[in-house]
């Protein structure tokens, strides 16, 4: 596995200990489908969460969560919507988080976690 992909999926991991300590229920990881892959889903109470996870070992390039351009923004809210139409867990509020997690050599990961980061 190639070393960011690694990096990736640890922070998917560390991502998932967090939201699940928080409360949160994980439903799905990695989900799929041709426009692309939605990191988690979540259901947070009455809410059903889709939440974007970027890892970086440094802040050289920004915080991992300022990885979640307008762009990125538009494909989750399409990937959200597809995921709703091929599942029957809807709920009466949908939300939009992020979580950065800032892996450093020796050192717990940092989370930080961005409730409703974007509609």
């Amino acid at each position: 596995m190639p070393p960011t992909t690694e990096l990736g999926a640890r922070g998917e991991r560390i991502a998932v200990a967090y939201l699940t300590d928080a409360g949160l229920r994980v439903l799905d990881r990695n989900w799929r489908c041709r426009e692309g892959e939605l990191d988690l889903v979540a259901r947070d109470g009455d809410a059903l969460v889709f939440c974007e996870v970027k890892t970086r070992r440094g802040t050289g390039y920004g915080h991992p969560v300022e990885a979640v351009t307008p762009a990125k923004r538009r494909r989750i809210r399409v990937l959200a919507q597809r995921w709703l139409a091929a599942h029957d867990d809807h709920a009466p509020v949908v939300r939009f988080d992020v979580v950065g997690v800032l892996v450093r050599p020796e050192r717990p990961a940092v989370v930080t976690h961005l409730r409703g980061a974007f509609s």
